[in-house]
């Protein structure tokens, strides 16, 4: 196996000390021109590489963010990601991306592996089963950058990144009983996640603002996947529903190919209504009405916060959490419009 190249190397190949071999290879103006070439030429003839992690250990930083994805195979997750990396690449940050596959044991699993790799920071959205943030102790008293994004614990006291999930639950809500829809049956996720409580608030607020009668025996929470989501809708039939708004597009394209089986017409029998606009909202038929989740700029503006923080803890400044809430868009298709007049395709909430 082929020996490492070093600076102690490169520095006996020109006979100066290790320190001018490291000063000339950042480019420091205190080295001369002249020696600066010479060292950048032999340290690329010998295939001399650079370890940046050891550097920047020395520095007590890493240049590396820890995310926390509650599940990595979706259109939102992707492009969440792709927003963290717009941010992180130009800031010569890198990412280690974990999963908890929605489960709060992989979720401290996690956070112990990023801590032990001394990530510089930590970007999460919880798992369907995290209850409380007390896994997230060894975070704070390490005093680590921490931003919560898209699933975050109600009255926690860190940064959080969030969408409007109130009015978009509340925007769906009001579509579905525009179209005459008057029992609305809403299966969701488990309402300790502030995405799900935030929709089925709106959700509640949209029928009493539209004086429709609220029934709880047309509410169900369950996991929103296909099992689940397929038991729910069937039992919910039984209570007679005009109109199905389910947060989870996937969960939504359950539904619906459960109602199509069942000869059911969507939406002239049964309405359909998601949330999130993942890829497959516009490939099914009909194509779903939905509400837009953001999820380039949830990362973009996660990452942004959180290498704020980095930064500012660098120079032992104070950091404020606070809360960025990202405006909605609805987005309205054929599973739900049953009055084409005077309904536009797209209508952003600002």
């Amino acid at each position: 196996m082929q020996k490492e190249i070093t600076i102690y190397d490169i520095a006996e190949r020109l006979s100066v000390s290790a320190t001018t071999v490291s000063r000339a290879l950042s480019d420091n103006p205190r080295i001369n021109k002249k020696t600066r070439e010479k060292v950048h030429a032999l340290a690329q003839e010998l295939g001399y590489r650079h370890n940046t992690l050891a550097a920047n250990l020395r520095k007590q930083q890493t240049k590396t963010i820890g995310v926390i994805l509650h599940e990595v195979n979706s259109f939102f997750a992707t492009s969440v990601l792709a927003g963290i990396e717009h941010v992180t690449t130009p800031e010569n940050f890198d990412i280690l991306i974990t999963h908890s596959a929605e489960t709060a044991d992989r979720e401290k699993a996690n956070i112990k592996n990023l801590l032990n790799k001394r990530v510089d920071g930590i970007i999460v959205s919880l798992a369907m089963h995290s209850h409380d943030i007390e896994h997230f102790s060894p975070v704070f008293e390490r005093e680590v950058p921490l931003v919560f994004f898209d699933r975050v614990l109600q009255g926690a006291e860190c940064t959080k990144v969030v969408i409007d999930n109130f009015q978009g639950g509340y925007d769906a809500t009001k579509h579905l009983i525009s179209q005459g829809c008057k029992r609305i049956a809403h299966i969701t996720g488990d309402l300790d996640l502030n995405v799900y409580l935030d929709r089925y608030n709106g959700y509640q607020k949209a029928l009493k603002d539209q004086k429709v009668k609220f029934d709880k025996n047309l509410v169900k929470v369950c996991g929103l996947n296909k099992a689940e989501t397929t038991q729910a809708v069937t039992e919910m039939l039984e209570q007679k529903p005009d109109a199905f708004f389910i947060p989870s597009d996937f969960a939504a394209a359950v539904c619906m190919e459960i109602l199509r089986n069942k000869g059911l017409r969507i939406p002239q029998d049964i309405a359909v209504f998601g949330f999130n606009n993942d890829m497959l909202s516009d490939l099914i038929t009909p194509k779903l009405s939905t509400i837009d989740y953001p999820g380039f700029l949830m990362g973009e503006m996660a990452a942004k916060t959180l290498i704020e923080q980095i930064k500012l803890r660098r120079k032992n400044k104070n950091v404020k959490d606070h809360t960025i809430v990202i405006p909605t868009e609805i987005i309205l298709r054929e599973s739900s419009v049953r009055k084409k007049a005077n309904n536009p395709v797209t209508k952003k909430k600002n």
